[in-house]
């Protein structure tokens, strides 16, 4: 039987004066997920699932396909709610607050959790009303100076305003694959969001953009919380913090990822990132 290890050593817990062990509900931890199971109606996709993600770090979520890891991130901003017939079970909690409460909305948790895709999916407008888009149709922005600030400031967030600040009028599908992953990432950013999830971002990119997109997040990371399914695993190693290893819906191991990918404590963690299996 596998000893799983869902939750982070007592010393990775410690407050930083005293040594004394703080709350799991602690500010540290931006996301506490406990006892999270998950059913496409009779169909188990998540079982038990108890892990903590801490504020400003990178946690990437690896596992073979099939795993539940698309469908654990999408729990985490209610994005599954709009399959007919799903469960969920447990708590998924947010600086402390149970995104699953009945006094929760969908909508707000949305809007403080941005996601960005596998496959970059522009809108068909231009580069500027891309990036605008969230915040018209939530009425953040009054004022069409401010409007433009924000679009700024998140492209240059993006690491893509100086390449589009010229052309911000021109159709968002003139720009690279590369690019438009950026512009999705941007347009993720300008609603301000807390926690960002990417589902495998860069698995359409070549390796270039792929460089660029890992040191965003990794930049990124200074003012958000961020989960990231990735199948690479040389890609989960260079750009988190920590790292979950999720097999048949089931956490097996969580721990900070240098210890995961150089000392893991279960046999089946070792065959998969050293690609026995998978």
């Amino acid at each position: 039987m596998l000893t799983k290890t869902p939750l982070l050593n007592e010393t990775d817990i410690s407050a930083s004066t005293g040594g004394e062990r703080m709350s799991r509900a602690d500010k540290e931890f931006k996301i506490v997920v406990r006892n999270l199971s998950f059913y496409y109606g009779k169909i188990q996709a998540l079982k038990d699932v108890s892990l903590d993600i801490q504020a400003n770090k990178v946690t990437a979520i690896i596992g073979p396909s099939g795993c539940g890891k698309s469908t654990f991130i999408r729990i985490l901003n209610r994005m599954n709610d709009i399959i007919p017939g799903v469960r969920v079970e447990g708590k998924v909690m947010i600086d402390s607050q149970n995104i699953y409460d009945g006094n929760v909305g969908a909508v707000e948790i949305r809007r403080r959790v941005g996601m960005v895709f596998q496959k970059s999916n522009p809108f068909p407008k231009s580069i500027f009303e891309n990036v605008a888009y969230g915040l018209r149709i939530s009425g953040l922005i009054k004022k069409s100076s401010d409007l433009g600030e924000r679009v700024r400031r998140a492209l240059v967030d993006a690491v893509l305003w100086d390449e589009v600040k010229d052309r911000l009028n021109a159709s968002a599908f003139k720009l690279s694959g590369g690019q438009q992953q950026r512009l999705c990432i941007a347009r993720a950013l300008v609603i301000e969001p807390e926690v960002i999830l990417f589902d495998e971002p860069c698995s359409a990119l070549d390796p270039t953009s792929t460089a660029k997109v890992e040191e965003l997040i990794q930049n990124l990371k200074d003012k958000y919380t961020i989960v990231i399914v990735t199948h690479n695993m040389q890609q989960a190693a260079r750009v988190s913090d920590y790292t979950a290893f999720l097999m048949l819906g089931e956490l097996i191991e969580f721990n900070k990822t240098n210890k995961m990918f150089t000392t893991p404590s279960e046999k089946v963690t070792e065959d998969y990132i050293t690609g026995r299996f998978g």
